[in-house]
């Protein structure tokens, strides 16, 4: 019997809801870094196995929408909503339940969807408080299933894998067995710019931070690629450069090293900072980015 279905992943900002994609697929489709919202987009991640397939989509982490870039993530989420046979919902098990987790808690009761709960980060959390967690959180909504994990880890990945298949209906693969994300490779270059620019910069600097790929062109072995790096004031330009570029020079280091990884081969990459005010109440800069669009093929 085999059996396919999407299953979207949600959850408060920084619960590793992106790790955890990662690490079920064994490839890198969606960045990683400790700063909030560091996911945008939809993305998409197809886990094939001989008992089915699941179509995994991670949004971006839920909170309250200010700006039109964060009215427009949220968007994103509710719109990955729609449709799906299963929802992960992941809390970060280290921290105190509060009126963020009852957010979530009363957006998935309000959507009445079939939910698996995932207490996250079960490998730095003390033993004596998972269970009073797992109760308390049985006492808010009827869970279809409560399962500790650490995604950093993989501890109970597995078993959450069968759990998923348990859940979700029989059907065709929607995808060939061999394809691990829709995102195409441009998307996905500019990503790992901006996860580089994140883990080199200050805490500021997430929100106001994009990345744009002007160009990106094969010939043969050779990618070359050129990104722009948008910020919102000259003062955030200059931290990303650095004193005398070295902090510029770092994150193309270490972008080139990973694009190499996911081209296979060698990529020339280019990058420059530029300024633009207030792009993240831009709407047209914004479409431009197809943020609260799909990432695959019609982006």
């Amino acid at each position: 019997m085999y059996k396919s279905g999407f299953i979207a992943i949600t959850g408060r900002p920084n619960s590793g809801k992106s790790t955890l994609l990662n690490q079920l697929l064994g490839e890198k489709v969606s960045i990683v870094s400790d700063k909030p919202q560091t996911t945008r987009h939809k993305i998409l991640g197809i886990l094939s196995q001989k008992q089915g397939e699941i179509i995994f989509i991670d949004t971006p982490g839920i909170h309250k929408p200010g700006l039109e870039l964060n009215k427009r993530m949220m968007r994103a989420v509710y719109d990955s909503l729609d449709g799906i046979d299963l929802l992960l919902v992941l809390v970060d098990a280290t921290t105190r339940f509060g009126s963020g987790d009852q957010y979530v808690v009363d957006l998935i009761r309000e959507r009445g969807l079939k939910t698996i709960l995932l207490l996250n980060k079960i490998d730095v959390l003390k033993k004596d408080k998972l269970l009073p967690l797992i109760s308390m959180y049985s006492q808010k909504f009827d869970f279809a299933e409560i399962v500790p994990i650490s995604a950093l880890k993989r501890e109970n990945l597995e078993l959450l894998i069968q759990l998923t298949f348990k859940y979700l209906p029989e059907g065709p693969a929607f995808y060939p067995e061999d394809q691990f994300t829709d995102c195409h490779e441009r998307f996905l270059v500019g990503e790992l710019v901006r996860e580089k620019v994140l883990l080199n910069t200050a805490e500021e600097l997430p929100y106001s931070t994009t990345v744009v790929v002007a160009r990106f062109e094969e010939k043969g072995e050779l990618a070359l690629i050129h990104c722009d790096i948008y910020v919102e004031r000259d003062s955030q330009r200059k931290i990303i450069i650095g004193r005398q570029g070295m902090k510029l020079k770092k994150i193309g280091t270490e972008a080139r090293s990973e694009i190499e990884s996911l081209l296979g081969k060698k990529a020339y990459l280019d990058l420059f900072v530029k300024v633009k005010a207030k792009w993240r109440d831009d709407l047209r800069f914004l479409d431009s980015l197809s943020i609260n669009s799909w990432t695959g093929a019609g982006s």
